[in-house]
């Protein structure tokens, strides 16, 4: 199954922004698409592991591996697309 780690923070206007746009997508991907929201304060272990630096970052993994990332807010079906396209 394919995973999205969503790495954000509660102070983040733009990962405020995401969060219905991933809510609508985990919905939509149900049982096709895993999905991992990180609070990159409460977990700097993860954050560091997948270096981020900036957030939102969102990491996809395939087969446990990382096959793409996006950083910054995305629009909703720009990000429907860029995970489609990782579902084939």
């Amino acid at each position: 199954m394919l995973k999205l780690l969503d790495f954000s923070a509660t102070w983040c206007p733009p990962c405020q922004l995401m969060i219905p746009v991933v809510e609508t997508i985990k919905e939509e991907f149900k049982g096709k698409l895993e999905v991992e929201e990180i609070n990159i304060e409460e977990n700097q272990a993860k954050a560091q592991e997948f270096s981020v630096m900036s957030i939102p970052t969102f990491v996809i993994l395939k087969e446990g591996k990382e096959v793409d990332r996006k950083m910054g807010a995305i629009g909703e079906s720009a990000f429907r697309e860029w995970i489609a396209k990782f579902l084939n």
